[in-house]
């Protein structure tokens, strides 16, 4: 069963998007993407919270974010995360199979 996590991180001044754009410029991010399993990580910079920044990643199932919480990429990701400060709180969305109440509030365009 596929799912999505968000991931919100959170740090002094700047540093929750010169973490962001560090992961993106070093490779880090295309390295993840590249794993087996994974079906999107990017990051996103709320409106109303300037000091954080949204990592919105999807994966095919536990065991394909099990193996990259096992892998080095997840401990140089945890490396950056302590080099700028930032704490991070998840949330992680299942999507129900087959739900269609609220396709009529969405364009189509």
């Amino acid at each position: 069963m596929s799912f999505t996590m968000n991931l919100l991180y959170r740090g002094e001044g700047e540093n929750a998007r010169s973490f962001a754009h560090e992961a993106l410029s070093s490779g880090l991010v295309a390295k993840i993407r590249e794993l087996p399993g994974n079906l999107g990580y990017a990051y996103y910079e709320p409106l109303e919270d300037r000091g954080a920044v949204l990592l919105i990643d999807s994966w095919e199932s536990q065991e394909a974010l099990d193996a990259y919480h096992a892998s080095p990429l997840m401990g140089e990701i945890a490396a950056l995360r302590a080099k700028y400060g930032l704490t991070v709180t998840a949330r992680r969305y299942i999507e129900v199979a087959g739900e269609k109440k609220d396709e009529r509030f969405l364009s189509t365009r």
